[in-house]
């Protein structure tokens, strides 16, 4: 029986919008905090010094670095050390924030509610930069107590497809690995990692377009494919917790 849901948070239970007035605010935030005057060249250097080390760092190791250690070894290792100290963790939200405006997926709310109303145990599973982004969520948006268990890439600093982050997430709920389904959007970094881990039951959220540019593999085939996120409501095995 299932007994728990883990849910990975960007492009399953979190959408990234586009939203420019918001972008240009967090830009001009970075700068401010900084120090620098000219906040494009500024986020364009960060940008490329992100992707070209830092992510292929992360996507390599399956590893991800704490707000303080991205700052200092990867994007401003020149930066005085107690002034980064002050200002990593906003630095880290606003860049996120660079990229768009994030929003619970439709019908996340009623899937969360109903799945704890139904007796499961809820936890959330991400691989993202940021310590405290998602805590500050939780919190805000009145979602806190649906949820027994976080595991952040950022805070445990292993990335899926590492069975690790499973693992930790099973042993937060109480649960084995065989009594919790996944609900993610990713087949060869969320699917792979939680078969290896001996996940229950794999749950992929995808388009139906998207999917039409899929390949499945014995290793990535989820065991549930759903196009609206409220149809994870009517999937047989989590009718009961």
């Amino acid at each position: 029986m299932i007994r728990g849901v883990f849910f990975d948070l960007g492009g399953t239970l979190r959408i990234c919008d586009a939203n420019p007035e918001h972008q240009h605010r967090a830009m001009m935030r970075m700068a401010e905090l900084a120090g620098v005057g000219d906040a494009e060249a500024f986020l364009r250097h960060i940008d490329e010094t992100y992707e070209s080390g830092y992510r292929k760092w992360a996507l390599t190791e399956n590893r991800e670095a704490g707000d303080y250690e991205l700052w200092k070894d990867w994007l401003l290792p020149e930066y005085p050390e107690d002034k980064l100290r002050e200002i990593c963790h906003e630095m880290t939200f606003q860049y996120r924030q660079v990229k768009g405006k994030r929003r619970v997926v439709e019908g996340g709310y009623r899937v969360i509610r109903e799945l704890k109303a139904r007796g499961f145990r809820l936890g959330i599973l991400s691989n993202l930069i940021g310590e405290y982004e998602i805590y500050d969520w939780l919190k805000e948006d009145g979602l806190e107590s649906y949820f027994d268990c976080v595991v952040l890439s950022s805070v445990c600093h292993i990335r899926k497809p590492d069975p690790e982050m499973y693992f930790m997430g099973c042993r937060e709920l109480g649960l084995e690995p065989a009594e919790c389904a996944s609900v993610a959007d990713n087949l060869n970094r969320d699917i792979t990692g939680a078969k290896r881990a001996g996940i229950g039951a794999n749950i992929l959220f995808i388009s139906e377009e998207k999917l039409k540019t899929k390949k499945i593999t014995d290793e990535n085939r989820p065991d549930y494919i759903v196009h609206h996120f409220e149809d994870v409501l009517e999937i047989p095995i989590l009718q009961r917790g």
